[in-house]
């Protein structure tokens, strides 16, 4: 690397700097960035259908500091081979390469885990009643069309939104839903961190089976010596980001975080799990709250192993107790090089599906009279997490409790009962018992401030426009 290239790098983060001056974590950057880019661009490309210039623009735009270093970042996409290649200054190269119903992977150029694909299981009954017809539901309130139009609306100035989709469910009905162009009802779209929420529905399930407990050591085969201090971790400390070890923060979507150790397991392992299960703990389990991406995927290798240890077993398990009973047809699960579901923010789904998702959470873990999730489960997955400053319960971002996070989102209009699926740059399944409300909101917008995408202003209009009785006559 040039000088040049060096001060330029550098420029993009004060981290970074540090690093560069001499920590060893510093020759990650290129292959961090450039896996990351090269996974989403792949996803959105070849799963969703989309543009990839528009996938790349909207996507670093949304990233702190990205313009500091994508002037440098040039990307491939082969549409014969169905693969896209990503690079940064020569120095860092990434491979993502289409899997068909798998979706993408990154691949690092070791043999990958062949992956058997389950027989369609569609004609399964759908236990969730329809929640909409063929067509774009428009608004029959005008305050909720209103609403939709500032929602869509990009500011004047910086940051921009970016709205991709948007649907909107009261009392098990779509009220008004909207998209992009380019986007539309079928269209899969890239959870990142909400996936976390349906690792947790998953999890839930295999307690329902007896398969997985809550409490006691989880069970991880590098940990199950007693004298070992991670063989204190539980399910629980996974779930709730407590379990203690040093992979650092997934909590930001900018350059420095790129140093984290978690995103050299996510853009450089070929076998994320191993990776996190060897590392070793930074603080005692359950004494400390620390957002990690590695706590989830940790907690898919476990979902694999109770589900019956093959990639097949995990894609029959989540279709046959949770996408099918929910009518969720057009999810995309991804997974590693070893064929570990990448559990921590690798799900594609319509924006409609993500919405029967959280009808589920609606509805106590209950569908169609059968029950998914565990009594209590629901509860306990919007319970607050003591630490979690962000307010953060069990695979789901929570307003209940005193959390900093928690209260500045209630007094911004969002209700004290409301918990949520939560993916960077602004994802989001709300679920609001109090008012019998789903709302789901996916697009690219900045993680900061947090009021750069709308969602707590969109959350308030669409409470006023249908909170009060008789608001939806005439529908």
């Amino acid at each position: 690397m040039t000088r040049r290239k060096l001060i330029i790098l550098c420029t993009a983060t004060t981290a970074l700097c540090a690093l560069a001056l001499g920590a060893a974590r510093a020759h990650d950057l290129p292959k961090v960035a450039t896996g990351f880019v090269a996974n989403v661009v792949c996803s959105e490309t070849f799963v969703s259908g989309q543009d990839p210039d528009r996938i790349f623009a909207d996507t670093t735009a949304a990233m702190p500091g990205a313009r500091l270093v994508t002037w440098a970042m040039d990307y491939k996409v082969d549409r014969v081979a169905k693969d896209v290649t990503v690079t940064l200054f020569g120095l860092g190269s990434s491979h993502a390469v289409y899997r068909g119903a798998l979706g993408c992977y990154l691949e690092h150029g070791e043999p990958i885990a062949k992956v058997i694909v389950p027989a369609d299981t569609k004609a399964q009954p759908v236990l969730l009643p329809e929640i909409a017809g063929p067509a774009v539901v428009q608004p029959a309130i005008p305050q909720l069309a209103d609403a939709l139009d500032r929602a869509f609306a990009e500011p004047n100035t910086p940051p921009t939104r970016h709205t991709r989709a948007i649907v909107v469910v009261k009392d098990g009905r779509v009220i008004a839903e909207r998209y992009a162009d380019g986007y539309g009802i079928d269209t899969p779209i890239l959870g990142f961190s909400a996936t976390k929420s349906v690792t947790s529905a998953l999890i839930g399930i295999l307690v329902r089976q007896g398969k997985l407990a809550l409490d006691g050591p989880a069970p991880v085969a590098v940990w199950q010596s007693p004298d070992d201090p991670r063989h204190a971790i539980t399910v629980d400390h996974l779930l709730r980001h407590t379990a203690g070890l040093a992979l650092g923060s997934s909590l930001e979507a900018s350059l420095g975080a790129a140093l984290e150790p978690v995103n050299r397991m996510k853009f450089m392992e070929r076998d994320m799990a191993a990776y996190a299960e060897r590392t070793e703990l930074a603080t005692t389990p359950g004494s400390a709250w620390n957002y990690s991406d590695g706590n989830m995927i940790i907690l898919s290798h476990l979902i694999r192993n109770a589900a019956g240890g093959e990639p097949a077993d995990v894609l029959r398990l989540a279709r046959n107790e949770l996408f099918n009973p929910l009518g969720m047809h057009s999810v995309t699960l991804e997974f590693d090089g070893a064929g570990t579901p990448e559990g921590s923010s690798q799900m594609l789904a319509s924006a409609r599906d993500w919405a029967r998702f959280g009808l589920l959470y609606l509805n106590d873990g209950v569908v169609g009279g059968k029950r998914i999730l565990p009594e209590g489960w629901v509860n306990y997955s919007a319970s607050p997490t003591p630490g979690g400053w962000v307010g953060i319960g069990a695979g789901f971002w929570t307003n209940r409790g005193d959390s900093f996070g928690a209260n500045y989102r209630a007094a911004r209009g969002m209700p004290r009962d409301a918990f949520f699926a939560k993916g960077t740059i602004g994802q989001y399944v709300i679920v609001i018992p109090s008012e019998r409300l789903v709302i789901v909101r996916l697009g690219r917008s900045p993680n900061w401030p947090p009021e750069a995408d709308g969602v707590f202003q969109f959350v308030s209009d669409v409470i006023a426009a249908t909170g009060g009785k008789g608001k939806l006559a005439g529908r």
